[in-house]
């Protein structure tokens, strides 16, 4: 028998099968958080962007507004480490099935009661004080959300896949960013009027529907079979996140310089919405914008992914992250310009092109640096350190960016200087997509 038939057949056995299915439902399930999450993220960030400097702020200086509502924007990020630590805790604890219900029902919580919030001309400072009081819970649930599904994936996928399946947790935060562009396109239609007063609080109802559904399918979840031996053989340390820190040092470091690919996509979504604006482009273009780029990158990132399970992690995700940081120089240079067509095509070279080389990636490779007992907690931990920097990109880009609209170098070497940590991190990581799980991290006792 050959090698190729031989290999068809161990893929057909029943046992085979079964475990595809579980990878299946495990990807399905990391898809439909990351949709949640984004969608709730996304639909914040335009929020931010278009409509609470005008409803939860006083009136006065509208940069000073639009730099207070980015404020808000970016204390989600401050609750992201903490998130990380509390959930990386229960996730290499009690699980992972049972912690992604939990960040997933916070989330949903959190991003539904926005929308029913008061403005500031009839709570005053109550008004952003309970805003930022959601955010930050929002904040606490995207701490561990992405790393959980991360992990819960690539645990769960066939040997040889581990970052295909892994990037659908990816190509679900792209959906919810469709989602959200879409759920935004008829409240940009509305009046000024009408979407400062009901107009904008109809996307963040609508994450109730997404919310229901990933609920769903996430309770009928399993825990990987790798988690459930430590589980059952009582191997599972007492203190994850003060034992990854004592095992995993390096490990660790290295995903947090890596996490920093992430300020492309929070630049263009939140920063290079505000400044589209700014300088005339209408904000209905630039969600179709969105929507384009993130359509495509549903497809292309599981591709990228699955190049990465052949060649290897570090040259997709290094030549992805040096992609991005040049062509953010590009992308706002056409903002500037107003040139709505050169504008479609820069964005959806980075968001479905170099952008995902990385974004793909990363969920697997992050995830594969650690051993199974510490896994959830090192890699929500340190991805959070990049992710927090990027939270406070958006205000810084605007405050030094100002009102000089042909003044957008500033921001574009905030994300090439992000891109360069990236690549730092990536070069000094290992490289694991052909490890076999059950050797991935370092040994832990």
């Amino acid at each position: 028998m050959t090698n190729i038939a031989a290999g068809a057949q161990a893929q057909s056995t029943p046992e085979a099968q079964r475990r595809l299915r579980r990878a299946k439902k495990a990807a399905l399930a990391a898809f439909l958080g990351g949709a949640l999450e984004y969608y709730d993220f996304f639909i914040y960030a335009t929020a931010a962007s278009l409509v609470f400097s005008k409803i939860f702020f006083p009136a006065g200086d509208p940069t000073v507004a639009l730099i207070a509502s980015f404020a808000t924007f970016g204390v989600a990020y401050v609750a992201r480490p903490f998130g990380a630590v509390v959930f990386g805790h229960l996730g290499d604890k009690i699980g992972r099935k049972n912690t992604l219900v939990l960040t997933l029902v916070l989330m949903g919580s959190a991003t539904f009661l926005i929308g029913a919030l008061p403005d500031f001309s009839l709570a005053g400072y109550w008004a952003p004080g309970l805003l930022v009081v959601l955010r930050l819970l929002q904040g606490l649930s995207a701490g561990a959300e992405t790393a959980g599904a991360s992990a819960l994936s690539t645990e769960e996928a066939p040997e040889g896949r581990r970052g295909f399946f892994a990037s659908f947790a990816m190509s679900g935060i792209s959906a919810g960013i469709v989602l959200a562009s879409l759920a935004f396109l008829p409240v940009a239609a509305m009046s000024e009027a009408d979407r400062i007063a009901w107009g904008w609080r109809i996307p963040f109802w609508l994450s109730l529907v997404v919310l229901i559904v990933a609920y769903l399918v996430r309770r009928s979840l399993e825990e990987p079979e790798v988690f459930e031996e430590k589980h059952d053989h009582g191997e599972l340390v007492k203190v994850p996140f003060a034992k990854m820190f004592q095992t995993h040092p390096a490990q660790f470091f290295q995903v947090a310089l890596m996490s920093f690919e992430t300020v492309t996509n929070t630049f263009m979504q939140s920063f290079g919405l505000a400044y589209a604006v700014s300088v005339g482009v209408p904000a209905s273009t630039m969600l179709w914008v969105s929507i384009v780029g993130n359509v495509l990158a549903i497809v292309s990132q599981p591709l990228l992914a699955r190049m990465s399970d052949t060649f290897g992690r570090r040259p997709i995700f290094i030549g992805g992250v040096l992609g991005s940081g040049a062509m953010i120089f590009v992308y706002f240079w056409v903002i500037s310009t107003a040139n709505i067509p050169m504008i479609f095509l820069t964005s959806t070279l980075i968001t479905a092109g170099t952008y995902a080389m990385s974004n793909a990636i990363y969920p697997a490779w992050f995830a594969e640096l650690f051993n199974v007992k510490v896994r959830y907690s090192g890699m929500a931990i340190g991805l959070q350190i990049g992710i927090l920097c990027a939270g406070f990109t958006p205000l810084l880009g605007t405050a030094l960016v100002g009102a000089d609209k042909a003044n957008w170098g500033p921001a574009a070497w905030i994300v090439a200087g992000s891109s360069v940590l990236a690549v730092a991190g990536a070069w000094w990581a290992r490289e694991t997509a052909k490890t076999p799980l059950r050797e991935l991290g370092n040994h832990v006792r």
